[in-house]
């Protein structure tokens, strides 16, 4: 005689003797039952409950009485936790769902009267939970407060002297320079609106604030922030002694900084991304990454990364709160990506709605700009990931995710708004397409170039003879797809900067600018040594290689030794000059036809592919790749072609 065992057991309309979860709305704590055998949800829907079955193992009767009387004297001996019987029984609904998650952020009032953000994970949201079912709504019992354990003014919170303020420009030049910043990150972070800024610049021309006002200081600080970002790209060259252009107004803005144990604000958060990046682009990698992580923290802290119940907030206020946060978003992203950092939020812990015009504000607006920005830096992401994540990947694994990042690519060039296209006639008064542009092409080249590498490195380490011989032999048609695509993003990327540096539009010291124009050389480099290159390929490499002379020559010595290796690269092998280096470049002109590569949204991988080793191999390490180290391919080029060291 046998005995059938089930872990559930089916669900039919028969046997429905109380609520039961249905699968598909279990997230929805929404039941069918005996009167109602299909949800509501799913009703509405159109859709069929579906309920887990359970697997019936066939065993011996005489086995099954033998199990039961082992656990009855085990049980007899070592008494269990209440809590043990009740888990894994598998048909108790309520198991299914978390209790303590909401669909909006969990907020607190801090002992200043603020709110700030708590994850479901929170004791203290679990004591709030309980206190709501017992229906207590004593003050005494107020989870949501949190209170002060020390006496604030024994805690100094500002430094005691502050430096001699740096004289401030006449209000028409103040205003020259927030428009030069405004146009290279003013429509891709929205930090600071023209508003605030004439607002802040008239408290700035009363007088320096006072040290132990928070929101004043950081006010200061940020009208501080924005003129040196305006000095930085609108002078656009190296002009003093201590540092780039603006340097005197952000080391005055550093003055003004409160302490990071102080109170967090919108404000403090934007304030810490502006510093932030500004330490980027003097090559302060490290603080750079500190301070940006900060902000985010900060900005977590919070609630900006939720849609928060606040009646408190307008619309224009939560759409204030959630540009902020996309922009701290983008920046942190690309400064991760870019140092080989892990990502600091996972996308699934964001619940905060996409940057979208007001409506009082026109059709195409910044928030427009900023709303496609952030689509791309979210496809970062997915790209850090799946490329550069340090897991085992199969073959026929990263083809697959190599072809839906770059769908996601191609579906986000179809739907991008005219407005946003790249069109060179647009470059005098508009450069975010350039941004925008420049970071899509930087999605392609991070997807791609482990691959592209990985194939230079082969022909490099193989016989120099080889090197004579088509590229593309051998490998499959997706390999060469992809691997196109990079170059071919590559060359767009130097012809649009060198559209936009004849106009001065292509910041020296920009740290994103000479990261796009870095990134693209590099690509263009090692496929003119590794591949028979053609005059199209050696015309971009070098004009690539113009593109960062240009940065070096104007005075930034990191762009300088980046580009003395590249030329040094390109001296290792004998190829036609096309003497950009020596006369004027005769490079690209508004009429010239800007295809601006699209990547196949139909790109397809065959599992069966001959060339996926190729792929694991290529993928494997991918870590060297986010900042390029080229000690590999100098050392493959110099064996190659006999040169001394460089």
């Amino acid at each position: 005689m046998a005995a059938n065992i089930a872990s559930t057991s089916p669900v039919s309309e028969s046997n429905l003797t109380r609520p039961v979860a249905c699968k598909r709305c279990r997230g929805r704590r929404t039941y069918c039952s005996k009167e109602q055998p299909i949800c509501a949800t799913c009703k509405e829907g159109n859709h069929q409950c579906i309920y887990e079955t359970g697997r019936k193992i066939a065993v011996s009767e005489s086995y099954l009485r033998d199990l039961e009387t082992r656990l009855k004297s085990y049980e007899a001996v070592v008494p269990q936790p209440p809590f043990i019987t009740s888990i894994g029984t598998g048909d108790d609904p309520e198991l299914d769902v978390n209790p303590l998650m909401d669909n909006f952020a969990n907020l607190v009032i801090s002992p200043s009267g603020k709110h700030h953000y708590l994850g479901s994970s929170s004791s203290t949201i679990l004591g709030r939970r309980f206190r709501d079912i017992v229906g207590i709504t004593n003050p005494g019992y107020d989870f949501d407060r949190e209170y002060s354990t020390y006496n604030h003014s024994a805690l100094r919170l500002r430094r005691l002297s502050i430096v001699d303020n740096v004289m401030l420009p006449p209000a028409a030049f103040a205003k020259r320079l927030y428009l030069a910043q405004h146009s290279y990150i003013g429509t891709i972070f929205a930090f600071c609106t023209p508003e605030v800024f004439e607002e802040q610049l008239q408290q700035a021309y009363r007088g320096p604030p006072d040290v132990g006002d928070r929101e004043a200081c950081l006010a200061y600080c940020q009208t501080l922030l924005v003129l040196a970002f305006g000095q930085l790209y609108s002078v656009n060259q190296w002009s003093g002694f201590d540092g780039p252009p603006g340097f005197d107004f952000f080391t005055q803005a550093l003055q003004y900084l409160p302490d990071m144990y102080e109170e967090g604000s919108v404000l403090f958060v934007g304030v810490l991304a502006l510093i932030g990046y500004f330490m980027q682009n003097l090559n302060r990698r490290d603080a750079a990454f500190l301070y940006v992580g900060t902000a985010l923290r900060m900005a977590i802290s919070l609630a900006l990364h939720q849609e928060v119940p606040d009646p408190r907030l307008d619309e224009a206020s939560k759409e204030q709160r959630r540009r902020i946060w996309w922009s701290v978003y983008s920046l942190d992203r690309i400064l991760c990506i870019k140092g080989g950092n892990p990502l600091t939020i996972d996308d699934q812990d964001i619940a905060v709605k996409l940057p979208n015009r007001l409506s009082n504000e026109p059709e195409y607006c910044p928030a427009v700009c900023l709303r496609h920005y952030t689509q791309l830096s979210r496809i970062l992401g997915r790209i850090m990931k799946t490329v550069y994540r340090k897991t085992p990947k199969s073959g026929s694994t990263l083809m697959a995710s190599v072809s839906e990042i770059m769908t996601s690519l191609s579906t986000w060039h179809r739907d991008l708004p005219n407005e946003l296209r790249f069109d060179p006639n647009k470059l005098n008064v508009s450069r975010e397409s350039v941004s925008t542009f420049l970071h899509y092409h930087q999605c392609i080249n991070l997807t791609a170039r482990p691959l592209l590498f990985h194939v230079v490195e082969k022909r490099l380490h193989g016989n120099a003879s080889d090197l004579g011989r088509d590229w593309k032999e051998g490998l499959s048609s997706t390999t060469i797809a992809v691997i196109l695509m990079c170059v071919s993003a590559a060359k767009d990327s130097v012809t649009m900067m060198t559209l936009a540096a004849k106009k001065n539009l292509v910041a020296t010291y920009g740290y994103m600018d000479g990261e796009h124009a870095f990134s693209a050389a590099i690509v263009l480099v090692m496929v003119c040594v590794a591949f028979p290159a053609s005059k199209s390929d050696i015309a971009s490499m070098d004009q690539s290689l113009e593109l960062l002379r240009g940065m070096a020559e104007k005075g930034n010595t990191y762009i300088a030794a980046r580009h003395q290796l590249l030329f040094d690269l390109r001296s290792l092998i004998s190829l036609p000059s096309t003497n950009i280096a020596s006369t004027p470049p005769a490079v690209a002109t508004s009429q010239q036809t800007m295809t601006f590569v699209e990547v196949d949204p139909m790109l397809s991988y065959d599992v069966g592919d001959v060339d996926l080793g190729l792929w694991e191999e290529g993928y494997m390490n991918p870590d060297y790749d986010i900042q390029f180290d080229l000690t590999q391919l100098t050392q493959a080029a110099q064996n190659t072609f006999g040169a001394g060291p460089i």
